[in-house]
């Protein structure tokens, strides 16, 4: 392959995707401002008193997905819940085995939450950044040990999950999911 060959590919091949009125623009709001305030307001009042949480950033870029792209395959259930507990197990181990080599413990937390992801069809980007967190999260979300891929993770997901099937199926023109498994 000539190199002009490999630059032509980085100039894409169709044209952006068409805007969203605004409709659905308040559909998706509306789901992560009660999605993520749920997950804040259950940490605040259940978990942070126990030294754990259940917010933590990877579900920012969950609920874009899961209120903003609902028809994407990423957002789907499976990929929702499964992604975050794989990769925060994937994480964790990675910290374990590698901590005191962090560059390491979170190159190899990320891409093996990505390979193991797609090995179980649960492909869920917000999972590198669920499987780095439990990697470079501090001494908080280390004492977690493998709880964290259960609380916060996958619970946190859930929460997700549940705001996401009462208001995406409010609005007439939507619905989720596409499919569960």
């Amino acid at each position: 392959m000539a190199v002009k060959d490999y630059f032509v590919k980085m100039k894409g091949t169709t044209a952006s995707p068409p805007g969203v009125g605004f409709g659905e623009i308040l559909w998706s709001w509306l789901g992560a401002f009660l999605g993520i305030g749920a997950c804040a307001v259950l940490s605040s009042r259940f978990f942070e008193p126990r030294d754990q949480t259940l917010l933590i950033g990877s579900f920012g870029a969950s609920a874009v997905l899961v209120y903003g792209a609902i028809k994407s395959p990423l957002a789907q259930p499976r990929n929702l819940v499964g992604g975050h507990l794989v990769s925060g197990l994937v994480g964790v181990a990675a910290y374990q085995l590698f901590g005191h080599l962090p560059g390491m413990a979170a190159a190899v937390g990320v891409s093996v939450a990505i390979a193991l992801m797609l090995a179980t069809k649960t492909l869920h980007p917000p999972g590198g950044a669920t499987a780095l967190i439990a990697v470079i999260g501090g001494p908080k979300v280390h004492a977690l040990g493998y709880l964290y891929a259960v609380v916060p993770a996958a619970a946190g997901a859930l929460v997700l999950l549940l705001i996401a099937l009462v208001v995406n199926n409010l609005a007439p023109g939507r619905r989720y999911p596409e499919y569960w498994w």
